[in-house]
């Protein structure tokens, strides 16, 4: 993957200064932007090409459909959570309702790689890259947001944005509509205080700690968090884990994606490993091919012997 690093130091409105530093792959384009989006706060529906890069992840499981969210990063490749991520993964981009037409919207399967240190237990390393079956074209409905690169700062209280079709209430309904909701980030330390425990240097929160009322949810996972800069959107977290919804006692933990510079190499290493997989598969086919068509032969010669 082409990148190229940028450090950017600015202040926000709120007061908070962030010292960020973005990779920008140029495979494709400029990433991060969103010529549709007119949003100032959120906590409602999102407008049809609001967030370009928000796909909706069609998961096979048990029997029936799980659906996720994710991210798209350059024209092949979603960035997701690891607990999103199945061997069938469907992706939707450009899409706004779940249900009915959207004039905008691409098709595509992928396939997955999950971090190597995932643990599902800790939820740490909660993060994956899905491959498309076909590269996309870009539109004003269809764009990568840029990623936050290692260094990158996001100080408590910094304004964030998360989107999804999660569920609006813990155990509740589902939207149609893709949502919306601006939240500010949570320190660490009272993040960690609040789980007591169990929050990495790989986990980046955000929520409204002691007043709730607005987070991600079920249904949301694998979707990005977002802060904005100027122009350009930068994606500092994927959703992971939480307890409950919008629970003032609990902000919602995201991957923290500064922390994954390393994703080219680890994705790399797991398709070597999947071509090696499929080589070996091949081989065994063809020796099996060549087994069940002289075997007879074989084991004519056996008998003989």
């Amino acid at each position: 993957m082409d990148v190229t690093t940028i450090k950017l130091s600015f202040h926000i409105s709120c007061g908070y200064y962030i010292i960020l530093i973005l990779t920008l792959s140029f495979l494709s384009s400029v990433c991060g932007q969103a010529p549709l989006n007119n949003k100032i706060v959120g906590g409602e529906a999102a407008t049809a090409g609001a967030w370009p890069w928000q796909v909706s992840l069609h998961i096979t499981c048990d029997g029936g459909l799980c659906y996720c969210g994710g991210s798209l990063i350059n024209k092949d490749w979603v960035l997701s959570a690891a607990h999103s991520s199945s061997r069938t993964i469907q992706i939707y981009l450009g899409r706004q309702s779940q249900s009915e037409s959207n004039p905008n919207e691409v098709l595509r399967t992928a396939s997955a790689t999950i971090h190597p240190n995932y643990n599902s237990l800790t939820h740490d390393n909660d993060i994956a890259l899905l491959h498309l079956s076909s590269s996309v074209t870009f539109t004003d409905y269809i764009k990568p947001v840029c990623l936050a690169a290692a260094g990158s700062k996001f100080a408590a209280g910094t304004d964030s944005w998360v989107t999804g079709w999660g569920a609006l209430q813990s155990g509740g309904p589902f939207p149609d509509i893709l949502q919306e909701v601006m939240i500010p980030v949570v320190s660490s330390r009272d993040c960690y205080n609040a789980y007591g425990g169990g929050i990495t240097s790989n986990m980046i929160c955000a929520g409204l700690l002691n007043e709730g009322g607005k987070d991600s949810c079920q249904g949301d996972s694998g979707g990005p968090l977002v802060t904005r800069n100027g122009s350009l959107w930068i994606q500092s977290g994927v959703v992971s884990f939480g307890d409950g919804c919008a629970d003032r006692r609990y902000p919602g933990v995201y991957t923290r994606v500064s922390q994954y510079q390393d994703l080219s190499k680890w994705r790399y290493a797991d398709l070597e490993r999947h071509r090696g997989e499929e080589l070996l598969n091949k081989v065994i086919i063809f020796v099996f091919f060549v087994y069940k068509k002289y075997s007879r032969h074989f084991i004519t010669l056996q008998l003989n012997h």
